[in-house]
């Protein structure tokens, strides 16, 4: 696997909700989109970062969580609306995973992460979550391929 390790800050995100599928996070993304445009966030100017908080192999498919988020700008005035919350992803060390195929495949790619790649590595996984980044939009890709910067958060074996 091709992987790099790299430093990460905090950000500040928006983000919506998604309960049920992670094949179904489009919904989450509609809601964020609409009003990530209503506030001139855009991907020309801020990471849209997916989060999937549960292990669907040990979370009912009906009950894992998924946010989809994007960054604000610092000083942005946070005010709930909807569907939408604000939160800060924690900064830190994380191996970046480049993914290029359908978003069903994502799930194989994080097997092979924490079953092959994290194992035989010098590393283990930290508790903060792992952060997609999203780089593209799948429905506008000639393939339907989404492309991700995944972001395994890792600390050294051994570390206290």
């Amino acid at each position: 696997m091709n992987m790099t390790i790299k430093e990460l800050p905090a950000y500040e995100v928006a983000f919506a909700r998604h309960i049920g599928s992670y094949l179904d996070t489009h919904h989450a993304w509609g809601k964020l989109g609409e009003w990530a445009g209503k506030h001139g966030l855009t991907p020309l100017n801020h990471y849209f970062i997916g989060i999937s908080l549960d292990d669907p192999n040990a979370v009912d498919e009906f009950a894992c969580r998924y946010d989809a988020c994007v960054t604000l700008p610092e000083g942005f005035e946070k005010k709930e609306e909807g569907d939408i919350r604000f939160k800060t992803l924690p900064g830190g060390e994380y191996a970046l995973f480049q993914f290029y195929d359908t978003i069903d495949k994502l799930g194989i790619t994080y097997q092979s992460i924490f079953g092959q790649w994290l194992p035989n590595s010098n590393y283990e996984a930290d508790d903060r979550p792992c952060l997609e980044f999203c780089m593209n939009d799948p429905s506008m890709d000639e393939e339907g391929k989404c492309k991700v910067d995944l972001y395994v958060p890792i600390k050294p074996k051994n570390a206290a």
